[in-house]
């Protein structure tokens, strides 16, 4: 009989590499266990992200970094409370979206306003032998080839962390190998650069995949697909949930949204304040 594929994002995937405990309470037990509160990064992070999609809805004329900033304005009205959004308080999050503001303008003067994405926010897909992958990729360019023999889509993604990424991290980086892979079956075309922007530094990582270096990213996440598919079938199989899916404790729990419903994530590190990880102001 034919094996069902594994259906799968890169944020399904890495939680399972990350802690197999997590992806349990993630996508299979129902209800849902409790969840912790927002953070402060990731609220940020979601603010830069959506301003500069509709950035690039807006018409030419209004392509300009002052919109950009305006844009990041606008996003921060998704929390009604300082503290929906994970921040300490009104000061603190101001701070924050001032300090957005200048890097997403920053970062919109040094873009060509007429140089059309491929695609903003655009879901590419692609079946392996194993997995039917899609997700989301923050932009899709268009470059000339090196080669000088007509153009490729590159895929790029945004980075706000306090920690600029390099060249290594766009080169390992599961998401963007498995984007390459799906952008260029969806577009019918090669796509082989990667690219991580980081928006608050200017700076941009870059790799060059083949297909060799493809292949080895589909064996990766087609390794992590069949470690999660045996849990799964222990689970339906009758296995206690807690050894079919063991935590992976690590420093990685002080951030755990599912802290409130995992003791030995409780034990292994204590909370990180939901804004912890935002750069001073």
């Amino acid at each position: 009989m034919p094996v069902r594929l594994f259906r799968c994002t890169p944020t399904k995937l890495t939680t399972f590499e990350d802690c197999p405990r997590r992806y349990r309470f993630t996508y299979l037990d129902r209800p849902t266990p409790q969840r912790g509160g927002a953070f402060a990064h990731t609220s940020v992070g979601a603010a830069v992200h959506t301003a500069l999609a509709r950035w690039w809805d807006q018409p030419l004329e209004r392509r300009t970094p002052e919109r950009a900033a305006q844009l990041v304005t606008e996003a921060w009205g998704a929390w009604p409370t300082p503290a929906s959004g994970g921040f300490r308080d009104a000061e603190q999050s101001q701070a924050q979206r001032l300090r957005a503001e200048a890097g997403v303008a920053a970062y919109a003067a040094r873009l060509d306003p007429r140089a059309e994405p491929v695609g903003v926010e655009r879901t590419v897909g692609t079946p392996t032998a194993a997995l039917a992958f899609s997700g989301r990729v923050d932009r899709i360019d268009r470059r000339p080839r090196p080669e000088g023999d007509g153009d490729e889509p590159v895929v790029v993604d945004y980075k706000l962390g306090r920690r600029v990424p390099d060249d290594d991290d766009a080169r390992s980086s599961l998401a963007l190998g498995l984007y390459a892979l799906a952008t260029g079956r969806t577009l019918r075309t090669r796509c082989r650069r990667v690219e991580l922007h980081h928006v608050p530094s200017g700076t941009v990582a870059a790799a060059e995949h083949t297909s060799t270096s493809l292949e080895r990213v589909v064996r990766r996440a087609e390794s992590i697909a069949s470690d999660a598919v045996r849990a799964e079938a222990a689970l339906a199989a009758g296995a206690d949930p807690d050894e079919a899916f063991p935590t992976a404790p690590s420093a990685l729990c002080a951030w755990c949204d599912f802290r409130p419903s995992c003791p030995t994530g409780q034990r292994t590190a204590p909370a990180a304040e939901p804004w912890a990880a935002l750069d001073p102001a």
